[in-house]
């Protein structure tokens, strides 16, 4: 999940000889939740998949892409171990056995276009690790969501915290690929080294944020949607008081779902609210996903913070 969240574009990797599995479609559940707006599909194994069959096949894998809202997404066919295969004994990428991956690259190049970038929009950045650097002090990484950064300026520290308000922190270093940068924006995978925190004092899952910007919340409303059992999900219905885990970006923590008098079924789309066991920097607009013993059952929106 958190891989996914940093993603501009992702491929889809279809099995040409079973079709589209449950895997595929919290796969595709999975990339539209956290923001993931482009996507290819490469159907693979057409060496031992019945050819007449890759059409339907195809409409399969359109069928759950048009369910999550992505439409006109591509279709690239091939075989991924004869393409292996071929660079091995030949080391030639023009072998006619490597067509379908030059035409993968093709089709990343001329349909995912350019991200744009919130760089106008307050800091923003879910922290994935958190390193310490002897003779330094404490870094942490990820990705800038929003807004940008740079060396001498205030952040706060959001989540996670038990209740204790957002600590203020001065970033003293910014780095990309090991390399120092004046500023770090959105979009970039970054380090930030800061002043006088001790490496227990911040964990994956907190934010960095311009201070005020972002404030943490244990209680929201939202609108989720179940997945179905076909899809994956559960078998059965959930109503009040169910508590699978939640993940925001970077960040996994235990929730309670009310539903009011009524239940979630399998493949329903509510309004509900929840309340988790910490305090996450959350707002109106902000993705989650839903899992429950290793899968994904769910996903949805926030709208409200409470």
């Amino acid at each position: 999940i958190t891989g996914a969240a940093q993603m501009d574009a992702a491929v889809v990797l279809v099995d040409g000889s079973q079709g589209p599995q449950k895997q595929t479609v919290e796969h595709i559940l999975l990339a539209r939740q956290v923001g993931v707006k482009h996507l290819v599909v490469f159907v693979n194994k057409v060496d031992v998949a019945d050819e007449e069959l890759l059409p339907l096949v195809q409409l399969e894998v359109e069928d759950q892409l048009a369910r999550y809202g992505y439409s006109d997404v591509p279709f690239v066919f091939g075989s991924a171990l004869a393409a292996l295969q071929a660079m091995a004994t030949s080391r030639d990428p023009m072998h006619p056995d490597c067509a379908p991956i030059r035409e993968l690259v093709d089709v990343l190049d001329s349909a995912v276009p350019d991200p744009i970038r919130d760089l106008d929009g307050p800091f923003r950045m879910p922290i994935e690790d958190v390193v310490t650097i002897s003779g330094r002090g404490t870094v942490v990484t990820g990705r800038v969501d929003r807004g940008s950064v740079k060396t001498g300026d205030t952040v706060e520290l959001v989540g996670l915290t038990d209740g204790e308000a957002p600590r203020r922190i001065v970033v003293i270093g910014t780095q990309a690929f090991r390399k120092n940068v004046p500023v770090a924006e959105a979009g970039m995978n970054v380090g930030l080294l800061l002043r006088g925190v001790a490496r227990d004092e911040v964990e994956r899952g907190q934010l960095l944020v311009t201070p005020g910007s972002v404030r943490p919340h244990r209680t929201a409303s939202a609108e989720f949607f179940a997945l179905s059992a076909a899809e994956g999900g559960r078998q059965r219905p959930f109503a009040t008081g169910y508590q699978p885990q939640f993940f925001f970006g970077t960040t996994s923590v235990t929730g309670r779902f009310d539903t009011g008098e009524g239940v979630v079924e399998p493949g329903d789309r509510a309004t509900v609210r929840f309340e988790l066991l910490k305090a996450v920097g959350m707002e109106p607009g902000v993705r989650f996903a839903v899992r429950e013993g290793g899968r994904t059952i769910g996903a949805g929106v926030v709208l409200a913070v409470e």
